[in-house]
């Protein structure tokens, strides 16, 4: 976990790794937008003004949802309205969720499209690849920083996080197993409204003094499954399947419908590893959404496959005609 990167020398400006991956996963994305836009005689500067038009759009939506989804981080009566209101904007370390973005970036990029006049299908085949790349390295970032962290497991690759990290925090407020009661006095804080022992903030513990802050390294969270980079390998594995059926030359709009089915599916499978609370049962929010990008995916599959090829022709150049539904 290394939140911050580096800082700035001469005005001590701090670098955090999570904001570096979302710039890397946003460039990589519309390096190989730039490619299979080429590939099908499309302007390739349609879709660097795409991707920021998605870039806006979805960092709003993941962190509107990412608010929504921990509303109670962001109501805390211990802070004033003022403070709780800066808490929501307050982006440096994390706190987007990918499906938020991703539901409203995609129809501010589907509407960006349909102004610049690019068949809407084969501009939707060109995207889903790229969502890939960019999630890749955002769950990297979500590593980095120490969020989205995975389930306890004893396998030989699991990781653990340092003090007062999103794991740790969870680990010692566990009802079940409390770590909060394993920790010395030095490092606990009551709340002084709720009279509630919590763990005590490093900010806290360097105004205690620097042995304490010392202290505080000896502690790290249970062991927990990487979840973020299982996202990551997943992501890349899904990018490079969607490439290459892109290249097969399927009906347009087919790419776009197999990427929802296989990141919905595999979101899925891989919420059970991650500590997301559920909101309907079993199932958490994310667990939900997953559902419905299969359900969506099998029916633009459907309707994608029995529509006409569309346009073959685009400033000057020929696209391919589509293999059979």
């Amino acid at each position: 976990m290394y939140q911050e990167l580096f800082r700035i020398p001469g005005i001590d400006l701090p670098v955090y790794s999570y904001g570096v991956m979302m710039v890397v996963g946003f460039f990589g994305a519309v390096a190989l937008a730039k490619f299979l836009a080429r590939r099908v005689g499309i302007d390739p500067e349609i879709f660097v003004n795409a991707s920021l038009v998605a870039l806006l759009a979805g960092v709003a939506g993941a962190r509107l949802s990412h608010v929504l989804e921990n509303i109670g981080d962001f109501t805390r009566a211990d802070l004033t309205a003022w403070q709780n209101l800066k808490n929501v904007f307050n982006m440096r370390s994390g706190g987007l969720t990918y499906y938020g973005g991703f539901l409203l970036a995609t129809p501010a990029t589907i509407a960006y499209g349909v102004y610049q006049k690019v068949p809407l299908r084969l501009g939707m085949d060109i995207v889903a690849p790229c969502l890939m790349i960019g999630l890749g390295f955002g769950r990297i970032g979500c590593f980095l920083n120490g969020c989205c962290h995975g389930a306890e497991c004893n396998l030989p690759w699991a990781v653990t996080f340092p003090y007062y990290s999103n794991a740790f925090l969870d680990h010692a407020s566990d009802k079940q197993r409390p770590m909060l009661d394993l920790l010395p006095d030095a490092l606990k804080l009551v709340d002084p409204v709720t009279n509630e022992v919590k763990v005590a903030p490093p900010e806290v513990l360097r105004r205690r003094g620097p042995q304490y802050v010392e202290l505080a390294t000896h502690f790290r969270s249970r062991r927990v499954h990487p979840a973020q980079l299982y996202s990551t390998i997943t992501a890349w594995i899904l990018a490079g399947l969607l490439v290459t059926f892109f290249t097969l030359r399927p009906a347009p709009g087919r790419v776009f419908a197999m990427m929802l089915m296989l990141e919905g599916g595999t979101r899925f499978l891989l919420e059970a590893l991650r500590t997301e609370p559920a909101v309907a049962g079993q199932l958490s929010l994310s667990m939900i959404i997953g559902l419905g990008l299969v359900v969506s995916g099998v029916v633009l599959w459907v309707a994608f496959g029995r529509m006409a090829p569309g346009d073959t022709h685009i400033a000057g150049a020929k696209i391919p005609e589509p293999a059979a539904a």
